[in-house]
């Protein structure tokens, strides 16, 4: 490459950054916290639990998975060489003849669960989202869901939330990516009390599984008396104007938003679709039949994921107007959790923007 071919490469990367960096600064600018009351989130039909406390996807992993280690010893558990991240380390210290570090070589994982998996091993593989369902796509496709074995991904760090690891580290096509291979299961639980129930369950469940968690700590959501179900949504409530379907940690969002809109005068309804496939068809159908709008909400790219897969759905059976929250066809980028959220519009503010105008259409 000669030198002005050069210059001219850093002179326009220079400008892509520059207008990345403006976007960012009026993202972040424009996006106004709410005053919100405790009044006001703790709507009737809309309450949380502990709502106070937070506790990390990864973790309620990490510790369902030593439960289940102590109960079952064809439960095995392999990684690539980010257990401590993962928190697949509980398994390995309690359980080291069953647990296999791999090393920084995904493909390589999932060919050594599909092969644990046809020796009658349940074989669970963790690294991160991005690494998980990009670097080894080709193995996932082939080696789990062609041959359909009895291999759970379940990859933490998916999101933006992942936060100053930056856009290298950011999964947010990875629902997508698992969601169009034939025979996967995809779950994107809500909380850490989901976690703990989808792990558990997805252990007893026959068959390729994906599951995305998070970095972050996130508030516990759930009510004390659910009861997980693989391809079934929780309906905290329904709205005669619009319903919020979320998943991951835009449900405990959606419960914010939709507490302050129905305290409005608009009456809004919030659904956890934590299984994104097979997706609650029933569910989605009744509430869609009984409301004048509906907004996904997701921390995933808006192609592909669940407001993809509630569009399809709804287009064919009972077309009404949706709206998509998520990240809108973009990388990530390097920065803390929370202003990240507010930088690509996975906020409270933006789910009640987006209803409101919607409506006055």
């Amino acid at each position: 490459m000669g030198k002005k071919e050069q210059d001219a490469r850093g002179k326009g990367q220079g400008l892509e950054n520059k207008k990345l960096r403006r976007w960012e600064d009026e993202k972040l600018s424009t996006s106004q916290p709410l005053n919100i009351s405790s009044s006001q989130i703790q709507d009737s039909s809309l309450v949380t639990r502990h709502s106070s406390l937070e506790k990390a996807t990864r973790d309620a992993y990490g510790e369902t998975l030593l439960e289940l280690g102590k109960e079952r010893s064809d439960i095995v558990v392999l990684d690539a060489d980010l257990s401590g991240s993962t928190k697949t380390n509980k398994f390995a210290k309690a359980f080291p003849e069953r647990f296999f570090n791999i090393g920084v070589s995904e493909q390589d994982m999932i060919g050594t669960a599909a092969g644990l998996s046809l020796t009658g091993k349940v074989p669970f593989a963790s690294t991160f989202a991005v690494f998980e369902t990009g670097r080894a796509w080709d193995q996932i496709r082939l080696a789990v869901c062609y041959s359909n074995t009895n291999v759970k991904l379940v990859a933490s760090h998916g999101g933006i939330t992942v936060g100053e690891d930056g856009a290298s580290h950011q999964a947010l096509e990875d629902i997508a990516l698992m969601r169009a291979l034939p025979n996967m299961t995809v779950i994107v639980p809500a909380d850490a009390a989901e976690t703990s129930l989808v792990i558990k369950a997805i252990a007893d469940y026959k068959g390729p599984v994906y599951v995305r968690l998070g970095r972050a700590a996130v508030p516990y959501v759930m009510p004390d008396d659910y009861k997980f179900k693989i391809g079934k949504a929780h309906i905290f409530r329904t709205g005669k104007d619009a319903n919020i379907i979320a998943a991951g940690i835009m449900v405990d969002t959606a419960i914010t938003a939709a507490g302050i809109l129905t305290e409005q005068g608009i009456d809004t309804g919030v659904i956890n679709m934590s299984t994104i496939k097979p997706l609650d068809e029933k569910s989605l159908l009744s509430v869609a039949k009984n409301s004048k709008i509906i907004v996904t909400a997701e921390e995933h790219s808006v192609i592909g994921g669940l407001g993809s897969a509630v569009c399809e759905f709804l287009a064919e059976n009972h077309p009404i107007p949706v709206k998509r929250i998520g990240v809108n066809d973009l990388f990530g980028c390097s920065g803390n959790p929370k202003e990240l959220l507010k930088l690509y519009g996975l906020t409270a503010e933006n789910i009640i923007e987006t209803i409101k105008k919607a409506l006055k259409k």
